[in-house]
């Protein structure tokens, strides 16, 4: 038996701030981009651009990958079992409407991270406590275009949370950025994911940069190893 294949839950355990982009093909620097945002603090990088056939999607991952490999972060890859096994993905990030965790497990193998996004109170309270998920989000805190018609549930959402003090790694999620972190911050929360605050800055690395100082400057983020061991086969 082993309690942390890869290192996986250590590395999750240790994370602060998680992004999200899209290939940046209008721009061509996916890959010095990854590099530069990797580098400056981000600790979890997902892709998450629609529309994409499984073989695009392979591709940029592929580009993904090579980056973690060389930083040392995660990779995760947003509701396709198929394609975070193919990828060799260490998170598959599960939307509420996705496959159920037993399903995606069986897909996976024993190795990846499985996170969960929740937009109530009751799905946050669900996602803390579903078997087989290793981590979950909360939000969206405001409206953000990244999740048309979505409403926002509010700094409310993190407050409620931190207070139920879940006993697995938790995200806050949605519009956040540099203006808005002392909110998310003094609400409870000690770990985010980003996206156009650093995917549009006019300095990705030094918005990444900001962010992870900040977060981990709060500190206060409950450590998680000793109270949910990972043990697999």
């Amino acid at each position: 038996m082993t309690t942390d294949p890869g290192g996986l839950w250590e590395r999750l355990d240790d994370a602060r701030l998680y992004l999200c982009t899209d290939g940046r093909r209008d721009r061509g620097d996916l890959a010095e981009f990854l590099d530069a945002v990797l580098a400056a603090g981000v600790d979890i990088v997902q892709l998450r651009e629609k529309g994409l056939e499984a073989r695009e999607e392979l591709e940029l991952l592929g580009v993904f990958a090579a980056a973690c490999r060389r930083h040392g972060r995660l990779l995760a890859v947003n509701d396709r079992a198929d394609v975070a096994l193919a990828a060799g993905a260490d998170v598959l990030h599960l939307g509420q409407d996705d496959l159920p965790v037993p399903v995606a497990r069986r897909i996976l193998g024993p190795g990846p991270l499985i996170g969960r996004s929740s937009h109530s109170r009751e799905q946050a309270a669900a996602a803390a406590a579903e078997p087989g998920v290793d981590y979950f989000c909360a939000g969206p805190l405001w409206v953000t275009p990244t999740k048309p018609g979505r409403p926002a549930t509010g700094l409310g959402l993190l407050s409620h949370v931190a207070g139920g003090q879940p006993s697995r790694p938790w995200f806050a999620i949605g519009g956040i950025d540099l203006g808005r972190l002392d909110e998310v911050l003094a609400a409870g929360a000690r770990r985010v994911v980003v996206v156009r605050a650093i995917t549009e800055a006019p300095d990705p690395a030094a918005a990444a940069a900001e962010f992870a100082a900040r977060l981990r400057a709060a500190g206060g983020a409950k450590k998680y190893r000793a109270v949910t061991p990972r043990t697999r086969p």
